[in-house]
């Protein structure tokens, strides 16, 4: 089952695609609204390894390279990219760790701790929230 990522800003949604949500969100909580270097191949002391991991930084590395044709050969290169801030931080952060803590059998206090949201503020999020049991009716 792949996560939903339709919350995410489309850059940060490609990252998740690539690397995963989860890589995708520390990217955004670590270099959010700053233009970063994502080198060809990242070396283990690099900022993209300590902040995602081996696996995710090799991921992103690959997806990012920018190939270039010369008279001598093809080279790879590293990108810079503007990573967006996403929901990192914000309300929207809160909102989706309140949704993630209900969909994981959470009650309401417990969901309003783990996100750092009123009570009342779940209880309209979970309100709104589609009930996976329920069918369809078309």
């Amino acid at each position: 089952m792949k996560a939903d990522v339709s919350h995410l800003p489309p850059l940060l949604a490609e990252i998740a695609e690539v690397a995963g949500p989860v890589a995708a969100l520390q990217l955004a909580k670590a270099k959010g609204g700053t233009e970063c270097y994502i080198p060809a191949r990242a070396p283990d002391d690099h900022w993209l390894v300590q902040c995602v991991g081996r696996e995710a930084a090799d991921k992103l590395c690959a997806h990012f390279v920018a190939a270039i044709e010369s008279d001598s050969g093809r080279s790879r290169h590293g990108v810079k990219i503007l990573l967006p801030l996403g929901d990192s931080g914000t309300a929207a952060e809160a909102r989706r760790r309140a949704r993630e803590a209900l969909d994981n059998g959470a009650s309401l206090s417990e969901a309003a701790r783990r996100s750092g949201l009123h009570q009342r503020t779940v209880q309209n999020i979970r309100a709104r929230m589609k009930d996976k049991r329920q069918g369809s009716l078309f």
